[in-house]
């Protein structure tokens, strides 16, 4: 996945729907940016879907370089979410926020 659809889904304020870590999960994005380590990241609240720490729902913050596939769906973003802050200080570089 290129860092496009992520940007594309706060510009739209739409939902994302991705394949990460094996699960399919529909998220809202709220920032996007570079990791600590260097890496394309962006903070999401996953609004449904599956996970490995079996929390179906709820902050994340996923490597873009991570997701399988993704596409902007049609479903509106409820973003942003309660608990939700500008300048995310898990990343270094932010190239959009909510």
């Amino acid at each position: 996945m290129s860092k496009d659809a992520a940007l594309l889904a706060i510009e739209q304020g739409l939902c994302l729907e991705l394949r990460y870590d094996g699960f399919s999960r529909l998220v809202e994005v709220h920032a996007v940016g570079t990791s600590k380590t260097g890496q394309l990241c962006m903070r999401v609240y996953q609004v449904s879907g599956g996970s490995v720490s079996g929390e179906r729902a709820g902050w994340k913050l996923m490597l873009i370089d991570k997701s399988f596939s993704a596409h902007v769906s049609t479903i509106r973003s409820d973003a942003p979410r309660t608990g939700y802050k500008r300048g995310d200080r898990d990343m270094l570089t932010i190239y959009s926020e909510l």
